[in-house]
């Protein structure tokens, strides 16, 4: 199978599985999981969290997903599923 560029919806689907699946994670492990460096790493957060997919703890410095978050996860996976199929 070709490999194909990720979308951004993509990066922020991989970014939300690995808080999601960690519970709460930090910048470096949302870095190493979702293959991408520190600029998107902060754009994409920062987008995140105004978005109310994410929520910051600053005092663990660690990334949680929102309920909103895990509703934006079904969905993608759910569309994934209908164009995979």
């Amino acid at each position: 199978m070709a490999q194909r560029n990720r979308t951004s919806t993509d990066i922020l689907a991989q970014i939300l599985n690995a808080a999601n699946y960690s519970g709460s994670i930090t910048k470096s492990k949302i870095m190493y999981k979702a293959n991408i460096s520190y600029t998107q790493l902060k754009e994409y957060t920062s987008v995140m969290v105004e978005s109310d997919l994410l929520r910051y703890d600053e005092n663990k410095q660690t990334y949680r997903v929102t309920d909103r978050g895990l509703r934006f996860l079904k969905v993608y996976e759910h569309i994934n599923k209908l164009i995979h199929s």
